[in-house]
Parts: C-alpha cells; sequence; structure tokens
C-alpha cells in the first residue's frame, strides 16, 4: 500500500500530467474505470495500476487526480501498446484542431464508424486527459498515424464555398480532413485535397463545431456506402 506522496509511481503519473513528459516518456495515464476498462478490453496492459485501498491511499490518489471526483482507478499506459495507424477504407484527418475535447469526440465518431484518425503538429494530444475523456476509451481502439500518413482521396471540409456534402461523390474510400477550430484548413492544405466539401446550413447559421462536422461527413460517407 502506498502511503506516502513522494513515492515514484505517484511522482510519474504527476509528471505526465505535462504534454512534453508524455512524448518525452512515451506514457499517458488514464483515469477512472471505465477508461481503464476499455483499455484492458482492447488489450492493452497498463504500466501500472494504482486503486485506491488496494495500492494506494485514497487521499493520495486524490490528489494526482485530474478529475473533479478524483478517480478510483487511475492507469499508466504506453503510448507504443495503442493500436498502430494503418489506413482504413474512411479516416478523419485533423490540422492543427486544437481543443482536446474536440479531438477526443473525433476520435469517438472514429471508433463508431470504423475510421482511423491522422493528427497534424499543432493538435491536442489524443493521450492527454481531457481528450482521453472525450474519446471514452476509443483511443485504445482507433488506429492514429500522422497527418501527412493520411490516404487519398481526401475531401476538406470547409465552412463556406466548397461542394455541398451531399452532391460530392463519396466512394467508399475517403478520407475527411478538418481543419483548426477557427482557422479550418489553410490554403495550402486545401490545395492538397481532391474535394472540397461544405455541410448546407440554415440561413444565418455560420459553422460548425468541427467534431460535428466530422461526425456528419462520417454519418454521410456510412449512409452511402454502409
Amino acid at each position: 500500500m502506498i502511503t506516502s506522496a513522494s513515492n515514484p509511481r505517484l511522482k510519474l503519473v504527476r509528471r505526465l500530467a505535462s504534454r512534453s513528459q508524455r512524448e518525452r516518456l512515451g506514457l499517458f495515464v488514464a483515469e477512472g474505470e471505465d477508461l481503464v476498462e476499455a483499455a484492458l478490453a482492447a488489450g492493452v496492459e497498463p504500466v501500472e495500476l494504482l486503486v485506491a485501498d488496494e495500492t494506494v491511499a485514497p487521499g493520495l490518489l486524490a490528489e494526482v487526480s485530474t478529475l473533479p471526483h478524483p478517480a478510483r482507478v487511475i492507469g499508466v499506459f504506453r503510448r507504443a501498446d495503442l493500436p498502430a495507424f494503418e489506413p482504413r477504407p474512411v479516416g478523419l484527418s485533423l490540422w492543427r484542431v486544437g481543443d482536446p475535447g474536440n479531438v477526443g469526440t473525433l476520435v469517438r465518431c472514429a471508433d463508431a464508424f470504423g475510421a482511423s484518425v491522422a493528427v497534424s503538429a499543432g493538435c491536442a494530444d489524443p493521450t492527454g486527459p481531457k481528450a482521453l475523456r472525450a474519446s471514452a476509451g476509443a483511443v485504445f481502439r482507433v488506429p492514429l498515424g500522422r497527418f501527412d500518413d493520411a490516404p487519398a482521396p481526401r475531401v476538406g471540409l470547409v465552412a463556406h464555398g466548397g461542394v455541398p456534402l451531399p452532391e460530392v461523390p463519396l466512394g467508399p474510400r475517403v478520407t475527411f480532413v478538418l481543419g483548426a477550430e477557427r482557422e479550418g484548413l489553410p490554403g495550402e492544405v486545401a490545395a492538397r485535397c481532391d474535394e472540397l466539401a461544405t455541410i448546407p446550413l440554415e440561413p444565418g447559421a455560420e459553422s460548425l463545431n468541427v467534431a460535428a462536422a466530422g461526425a456528419i461527413a462520417l454519418y454521410e460517407q456510412r449512409r452511402r456506402h454502409g
């Protein structure tokens, strides 16, 4: 039973709150029974598993938790144990999507539709605490890769000026490219797409949240091809 806040395992959990430390050590923290169970169900074993009242005093676990209501279970996992990137027939490619909640939600959407996810530099870390919670454990099942690894054909989603999404010819293989929440897709990234699509909205509506746009695009592709 861990009874000291200076215990190395608790120190590691605190260090992994930092993205730079997660990248340097190749580790990340999943808080809560649901996330840990999702990892185990996917065959991803923890490097460390801390359980209140079993391996660590509850008050100490609460001190390292990032949740409003401290988790009873905290697992430390290797990034290398997450699913290796593989081009699936359908994918999402994220350009500088900086909000961790949106990144996690998009990973969750990809899981629901059997898609892969590729992320650029400047995206929120999919293994950060907020993104993990938003993914609801999907990060343990969805192949994650680099932005440039996403296969063609690529359909860029833009707020204005693209072909209405219902009119875009979507084949059984497609990567939807989504841009940053405010800036969208820059010109050089849009130019590398095979098509630009816009989701039709009611007059006066400016745009959709990036996670909502990604979900709609994935559903549209599934609706057409099953």
